[in-house]
């Protein structure tokens, strides 16, 4: 892609250089850093004249990033960069999704309204959609919402012998079925009582002892209810399940509290940099920017 540049805010180094590499495209060259008052300063280093520019931002802990992003963003614009398109692995706030009470903010809408407001494309992975059907219900830009259950599927496939996948969420049932399809493995779904796991659980894995246990979610944040299913799998005497997520957040020490619950390994994919990344959404990514520079405003 020769007239596009991408952008790289900091920690999203290395999915960049790949982006780069895979799209032979040009490394946007800037300056992002903080004053002693801690207030953000932004410089665009590159000439961005009628290119594409590329963000590359996961929104992992949002708060400290989002007004870099957009000084950014406002600043390539204003350079005449366009259009100017954010690749956003991780999509942050989208959880938040409904008011359950009086007075309780829609965080997710408005990050969309903000966002919509200051880049022109949108490509995510995998976000949270509870409430809404797509991204076109919450943003106002042209946006892409990448799946990577084939990917998932793929690695279980090929690094796990005979696998369970197993679900502590009825929701996700059908999402669980097409990565157990893709990996040629069965899955049980636990269902949820209280948020606690179904009591009833090690009648229901009985005939599964030789199984590798596959535990599967789309983000990990406290990993709680993973622990929790470990647990039953430990009662009925299962192997030490591989735990896998798409977006590790692993908040307050999860990742380790997880690790020493008795796990056999903990995969994520890279949409947010961390250790446990071993399913890289790179070549994925790499493919729908491209798809995405014939799209016309």
């Amino acid at each position: 892609m020769s007239n596009c540049i991408i952008f790289s805010m900091p920690g999203n180094e290395k999915i960049s250089n790949s982006l780069i590499k895979l799209l032979h495209a040009e490394t946007g060259k800037s300056i992002i850093r903080h004053f002693a008052d801690g207030e953000t300063y932004v410089k665009v280093l590159s000439n961005v004249y009628e290119k594409e520019a590329i963000i590359v931002c996961s929104l992992h802990q949002p708060d400290n990033k989002i007004l870099p992003l957009y000084f950014l963003a406002k600043t390539l614009k204003e350079l005449r960069a366009y259009p100017v398109t954010l690749v956003v692995p991780y999509l942050a706030y989208m959880q938040q999704d409904k008011s359950s009470s009086v007075g309780e903010c829609i965080s997710s809408g408005y990050l969309g309204e903000l966002l919509s407001f200051f880049v022109d494309k949108l490509i995510t992975v995998e976000p949270h959609l509870h409430h809404h059907n797509s991204l076109n219900e919450i943003y106002s830009i042209h946006t892409s919402s990448l799946q990577v259950s084939p990917l998932v599927s793929k690695w279980i496939d090929k690094n796990i012998q005979h696998p369970i996948l197993i679900s502590h969420d009825s929701e996700s049932e059908q999402w669980i079925s097409k990565l157990a399809a893709g990996a040629n493995a069965p899955y049980i779904i636990l269902g949820k009582i209280d948020k606690a796991v179904d009591k009833g659980t090690p009648s229901l894995l009985e005939e599964y002892k030789e199984y590798i246990p596959v535990l599967v979610d789309d983000i990990i944040t406290t990993a709680q209810t993973m622990i929790e299913t470990i647990e039953q799998l430990k009662k009925v005497g299962m192997k030490p399940p591989v735990c896998i997520g798409i977006h590790a957040i692993f908040a307050a020490k999860a990742y380790e509290k997880l690790l020493n619950a008795g796990v056999e390994k903990i995969v994520t994919c890279n949409t947010i940099a961390h250790p446990s990344n071993a399913i890289y959404i790179d070549e994925l990514l790499a493919q729908e920017i491209c798809k995405n520079s014939f799209v016309i405003y």
